[in-house]
């Protein structure tokens, strides 16, 4: 069940914590108050749609915390499978909401939104404000009689689900043999081109590597050897302008005239050495020239196998492995076509054989489906008496298609009467907003029984009632408290009554500042709000014994 709900910066709540209990939670409030941000904010932590400007004013980020218990061993093995650990028992589920994005966590670890969802699926189930209108539409129907039928249905919904999406890929494999015998000759034509482009090419897993590097070699070779020649150049005894010509006219010079000054000696000592090591470097780079070899016709072959590589990569595939790999799907694109008759045929029987299969399945579930759904209607009658419609007849109609779909061949209806004498029809053609409202509660109390969600949380189901039939409502919700956790938002006092544990929403100004609180009530603060909802701002004595024996009755009414 969940345990607690922890609110931080959202809409007009700075921060607020509901520690809820087993049995039926209620919320309560004075319009606006804020009691639809609660449901919505449990919407939005698990994995909701996050409204715009949803961040409070309080801070630049808004924070939703879920805590729940879980004690069901199948919901157990389940999150087992997907590698989800409790903590004490409990699953922690989290979203922290900023501007440009929001990160989801269960216990601490962060998870995409999607994992969220299906985990939640287990845990809880929200009815919306407006989700009894889906009732107006057939696929819902659909759903609520699947879901019914489940232990028995969902067997057969798998095997069925695989053979149809078998079938569809058939199918579509299929609507590829629709060309001519010359449009076949002429993609065989072109496939036989394409294979023979890249089976010449010969190209080896690792080759484009090795070339690439030789080359890269070869040409910085080709640089290092105009280098070392410009070198050369600049040095060179060749060159009148060389510094080996120039250092060795500065040393007859200064030869010429040392007789007449022998402290030139030191100078002279100095020029000849690096006349030496002039000589030197150039003898070095002599031999550096020679050594350095540059295949330009190897050099341009590499060229050339590269420029067929990178063709082939642009036109096929950007790595030599995704060639080879397009080139075994063009053989079995040349095989197919030129077997076509021959694949075509087979294909089309495997076609045939996933139909009959999906003709098998889909009449099983038909079966079932009819059967459930007999079984469906007289708990629903039930249900439906006991929320007030006195003289209630409800139909499911099974009836079979003439195409298949994901569901099967199956269309599923509900059909009603809510007067006497008044002829049975579509639901959507009868039931007023109200009406709806008491039978998707119906549909809800009558599901519960059937799966192991803990958690049933109600948005404003009295919406359109009042009166006796409230009172129904609220003995229904009270009856399913009985065996899951239910939270409820309510301003009706005979829903209030009824509350196990009971929650007041208020607003509150101040300094400019308009905020959302959430207080636990105990006894008589829960008769007090009862009496605001039964008189409205003026409460009297009289409305505080009236809401006094409310309580009571509705104490009794649970003891029963």
């Amino acid at each position: 069940m969940l345990e607690s709900l922890y609110v931080k910066n959202l809409a007009l709540i700075q921060e607020a914590e509901v520690l809820f209990g087993s049995g039926l939670n209620i919320l309560s409030g004075e319009t606006g108050a804020g009691k639809s941000i609660i449901i919505g904010s449990i919407n939005i932590a698990l994995g909701g749609k996050v409204p715009k400007e949803i961040i409070g004013k309080h801070g630049d980020y808004a924070y939703i915390e879920l805590v729940f218990s879980v004690s069901d061993e199948m919901i157990l093995n389940k999150l087992n499978e997907m590698d989800i650990e409790l903590e004490d028992g409990q699953l922690i589920i989290s979203k922290k909401i900023m501007d440009s994005r929001s990160i989801s966590k269960i216990n601490g670890e962060s998870v995409p939104a999607s994992k969220v969802k299906e985990i939640s699926s287990m845990l809880i189930d929200i009815h919306g404000q407006h989700e009894h209108q889906s009732l107006f539409y057939p696929s819902k129907h659909m759903e609520i009689l699947d879901l019914y039928a489940k232990s028995q249905l969902l067997p057969i919904q798998e095997k069925y689900s695989n053979a149809y999406h078998n079938y569809l890929q058939l199918k579509k494999e299929l609507s590829a043999y629709t060309s001519d015998e010359e449009t076949r000759k002429r993609e065989l034509s072109f496939l036989e081109f394409e294979m023979n482009e890249i089976e010449e090419a010969d190209l080896r897993v690792g080759e484009e590597e090795e070339l690439t590097e030789t080359y890269s070699r070869l040409s910085h070779g080709k640089q290092i050897i105009e280098g070392l020649m410009e070198i050369q150049n600049g040095l060179g005894n060749e060159n009148p302008a060389g510094a080996l010509e120039i250092i060795g006219s500065c040393a007859h010079s200064i030869a010429r005239i040392l007789p007449f000054d022998e402290s030139l000696k030191e100078i002279q000592d100095q020029i000849l050495d690096l006349e030496a090591l002039l000589t030197d470097i150039n003898r070095e780079l002599s031999s550096r020239i020679d050594e350095v070899e540059v295949d330009e016709e190897e050099l341009y072959e590499i060229q050339k196998r590269l420029d067929v590589i990178h063709h082939l990569e642009d036109k096929y595939s950007p790595t030599i492995e995704g060639i080879h790999r397009v080139l075994e799907e063009k053989k079995k694109e040349y095989e197919r076509l030129t077997n076509f008759e021959l694949h075509k045929a087979s294909i089309k029987k495997e076609e045939e054989k996933a139909l009959q299969i999906m003709e098998e399945y889909s009449k099983k579930m038909g079966e079932i489906r009819v059967v459930h759904a007999k079984n469906l209607e007289q708990v629903m009658k039930k249900s439906l008496k006991d929320l007030n419609f006195a003289d209630v007849q409800f139909e499911i109609q099974v009836k079979e298609e003439d195409c298949f779909s994901e569901k099967g061949k199956n269309s599923v209806e509900f059909l009603i009467s809510t007067n006497p004498g008044e002829k049975i029809r579509p639901l959507r053609e009868v039931a007023s907003g109200g009406e709806l409202s008491r039978i998707m509660l119906a549909i809800k109390s009558v599901l519960a029984d059937k799966d192991q969600i803990m958690t049933l949380i109600f948005d404003e189901i009295d919406a359109g009632i009042s009166g006796r039939t409230a009172q129904k409502v609220s003995e229904k919700l009270s009856i399913i408290a009985n065996s899951r956790q239910v939270i409820c938002i309510s301003h009706l006092p005979q829903i209030v009554s009824m509350a196990d544990e009971h929650f007041l929403i208020q607003k509150t100004a101040d300094n400019n500042t308009t905020t959302t609180h959430i207080k636990h009530l105990d006894e008589k603060e829960s008769v007090d709000e009862l009496a605001r909802l039964l008189s409205g701002s003026e409460i009297t004595q009289t409305v505080i014994k009236t809401a006094e024996e409310m309580k009571d009755m509705a104490k009794r009414t649970k003891s029963h």
